[in-house]
């Protein structure tokens, strides 16, 4: 028992909650090859005590995936969502302990921001809840998934397919933070990813005349894409504009306004992947290329894909090899869930969060497409991905702060 907060509790126990995000970054849980056998059980350890419902469910026994269910006082349900894997590390690259060290008030390894940091602070706020017995308002749900970072099956998708989560709002903890500035995603973008192959006629390098270069026709294709399309301002949905306007104000300090202006108001079209030929003195005959094109959340994908598809039968040589293709998702920006965490993390941190798009897509896509609104949401640095990956203490804590009080604030903004 206990007269405190589960907030008060969060900043009363800080050294704690580092040791256990200590705990989870000790463990490897790089992917490939993506095993979270041993960061579950590490997760199951630390929930054991606690009156929580657990389930682990595997699709692939090497990636199980943890569903944990703190009852609450409503049939209300908001789900928080994180993932167990990250990206491999060179430990040459590092000056500090990749699977873990604490120094001073800065917390390293991989994962600490991305995002095995807020992992540990959405499980300390359960045990916040119960170590001062307090009820949330709301039914707590967690789902803690594998195979996030190479975009597997084994993760999130095998757990929507199975039906294991049925919530009213869901709260990613991706880092949402970029040159001291606070965010909370509300939008992602929409994708095209074409693969195109190009045929042409071999000859000899001394004398390419006699031939037809499959990678300048390649080129020449893409080029006539990014002409055609790059160049056409997109259509944006009424109820997009908004977010569309806070996420140039967001970015324009890193990338500057008008190129953040150009991000969303245009599509971005990039040549990932370009091969062919098989050596400097012939003229390829054949050739492939890889194009990532990106649509602000409103606009309809297979429209512009139907236009790319006309464009490119007319470009001599070209064919469609493969596509695959998503519309991009957004929350409207005065929503219960967007207010709610967007309101809670200002009082945590005295400072502004903007409700913005990410430049890409990720799990939220999935969540929404699933009909659960999904935002993303955890104070974090600019280190995702980096060598010397760190979270400050203040920030596990913050996190943890947030992610307790979010339930009370949520429950007030759906009964207004």
């Amino acid at each position: 028992m206990s007269d405190a907060t589960p907030a008060e509790y969060a900043r009363a126990h800080r050294e704690d909650l580092v040791d256990f995000a200590l705990d989870l970054l000790a463990v490897d849980t790089s992917n490939p090859p993506g095993d979270t056998r041993d960061i579950v059980a590490e997760i199951e350890q630390f929930l054991d005590p606690l009156p929580v419902e657990v389930e682990r469910f595997a699709a692939d026994p090497t990636k199980p995936n943890l569903l944990v269910r703190l009852p609450g006082g409503s049939d209300h349900t908001l789900l928080y969502n994180g993932h167990l894997d990250t990206v491999p590390f060179d430990a040459e690259a590092w000056s500090r302990a990749p699977l873990g060290e604490r120094v001073d008030e800065r917390v390293y390894g991989r994962g600490a921001t991305d995002m095995k940091g807020a992992v540990a602070s959405m499980l300390f706020a359960v045990q916040a809840f119960v170590a001062t017995d307090t009820e949330p308002p709301v039914d707590l749900r967690f789902a803690f998934v594998s195979d996030e970072e190479v975009g597997g099956d084994a993760g999130l998708p095998a757990v929507l397919d199975a039906g294991k989560l049925d919530a009213d709002a869901c709260v990613i903890g991706e880092p949402t933070c970029e040159e001291g500035r606070h965010s909370v995603t509300i939008a992602d973008r929409g994708s095209i990813w074409l693969t195109l192959e190009a045929g042409g006629e071999g000859a000899h390098g001394s004398r390419p005349v006699l031939g037809v270069n499959a990678i300048d026709r390649l080129y020449d294709a893409v080029k006539t894409v990014r002409e055609r399309f790059g160049t056409r301002r997109l259509e944006i949905d009424a109820d997009v504009a908004p977010i569309v306007e806070e996420s140039v104000e967001y970015y324009a300090p890193s990338m500057g306004e008008a190129t953040a202006r150009e991000l969303f108001r245009y599509p971005s079209i990039n040549l990932g992947v370009l091969e062919g030929g098989d050596a400097i003195n012939t003229v390829p005959q054949s050739a492939h290329a890889e194009v990532d094109v990106r649509l602000t959340a409103g606009v309809h994908t297979p429209d512009v894909l139907a236009e790319i598809r006309e464009c490119v039968a007319d470009c001599d040589g070209i064919t469609v090899a493969d596509i695959s293709w998503s519309v991009g998702t957004a929350e409207v920006p005065t929503s219960p869930l967007v207010e709610a965490v967007a309101s809670t993390a200002e009082e945590v941190t005295g400072n502004r969060v903007f409700r913005r798009s990410a430049t890409g897509g990720g799990d939220a896509k999935k969540f929404r497409n699933a009909g659960i609104p999904t935002v993303e949401f955890a104070l974090g640095t600019d280190t995702v991905h980096a060598p010397d990956e760190y979270v400050p203490v203040d920030v596990l804590v913050d996190n943890a702060v947030v992610y307790a009080q979010l339930p009370t604030r949520w429950q007030s903004q759906l009964e207004q």
